[in-house]
């Protein structure tokens, strides 16, 4: 089967850049389907920069967006991302990261910084109101430094003037998302409560 390295999901080109992912989280889509309206986003192996590139350019349907969500986590390919984005940018798209906001673990270092002038929205997937209830549900290969971790990687990217979302999903209390709402506020950030997949 061909690997899906980009998709279309109602008006926006999505970027399917690995399958790897350093959280596990008990919501996730993938633990349900193998896909978006049948692609398959299990990849045998990652796609090149040119690949990808290549797939973009040969686009005809027009999308209001372009954006870095598969099945993984797309900053485990950081320097492959801001080349395919500054790309796309070259042909006058938008960009947007959706992410788990644990770059700068996974790289070893804060990486806002080179988001800036590359990637116009980021969104992160905030999950849970405090460390504990974070990482029953996302289930970090980091442990409980992870959800610092992500929180500062946010407030990083709201200092560099990137447009920040943060989301839950709605099968965590009630409770529980007015708080995170509160957390996002207290960033700078916008919030949204995102529907669970089945």
């Amino acid at each position: 089967m061909k690997d899906t390295y980009i998709y279309f999901f109602e008006d926006k080109l999505y970027i399917n850049l690995t399958n790897r992912c350093c959280n596990d989280c008990t919501f996730c889509i993938r633990n349900n389907m193998d896909g978006i309206d049948n692609n398959n986003l299990w990849l045998s192996r990652e796609g090149t920069v040119k690949e990808i590139e290549d797939l973009i350019d040969a686009q005809t349907r027009d999308y209001s967006q372009a954006v870095f969500c598969g099945y993984g986590e797309s900053m485990y390919r950081l320097d492959d991302m801001l080349e395919i984005a500054r790309h796309l940018h070259s042909l006058g798209k938008k960009t947007r990261l959706d992410t788990n906001g644990l770059g700068d673990l996974i790289n070893g270092f804060e990486t806002a910084p080179l988001l800036k002038g590359n990637i116009d929205c980021v969104s992160v997937s905030l999950n849970q109101a405090n460390a504990e209830k974070y990482d029953e549900v996302s289930r970090p290969i980091y442990g409980k430094a992870a959800y610092k971790a992500m929180l500062d990687f946010a407030a990083a990217c709201v200092r560099q003037g990137l447009d920040v979302i943060m989301t839950v999903v709605d099968v965590i209390p009630q409770e529980d998302i007015e708080a995170c709402r509160k957390i996002c506020e207290g960033l700078g950030a916008r919030f949204r409560v995102r529907s669970y997949i089945k």
